[in-house]
């Protein structure tokens, strides 16, 4: 069962993706295939583990180059298991924990501002009179501040 071939088409189908994504995530370097003799793309069974594994990862918010690292760090490129999959979550929960913060401030910040009504730039939070906030940095620096 483990030498089982899958069609690009089977591949989508159980993973739930279009083809298209499948040879988008090839082109990447996040799964690999190869070609039978009629040229036809062929995966292995172990595949289906490795495209759940990268769309468990983006529904977390983890880009693709993210994930294609925690690939490389694999040994001889082997798709995940049980326990690499707990070693990959637990390194990134903490970017996940960031994220959560971050929308947590903003989400508060966003209340209390269209919350109050004044709409008056003398008591607004994100008021920068002269470009004050330009010596923080660049962007939503108000946003930013960690709590």
């Amino acid at each position: 069962m483990a030498d089982r071939e899958l069609s690009v088409g089977e591949v989508a189908r159980r993973c739930g993706v279009n083809v298209s994504a499948l040879h988008f995530y090839e082109q990447k370097g996040l799964i690999r295939s190869w070609r039978n003799q009629g040229n036809q793309r062929r995966y292995k069974l172990d595949v289906l583990r490795r495209v759940s594994v990268i769309k468990a990862a983006q529904k977390m918010g983890i880009s693709l180059q993210g994930i294609k690292g925690a690939f490389d760090s694999l040994p001889d490129a082997r798709t995940p298991d049980k326990d690499d999959w707990a070693a990959l979550s637990l390194a990134w929960q903490s970017e996940l924990n960031e994220r959560i913060n971050y929308l947590e401030r903003l989400r508060d910040s966003l209340d209390a501002c269209i919350g109050c009504g004044c709409l008056s730039m003398k008591s607004c939070p994100i008021y920068n009179p002269d470009d004050e906030l330009a010596a923080q940095g660049p962007g939503p620096v108000i946003l930013d501040r960690k709590a």
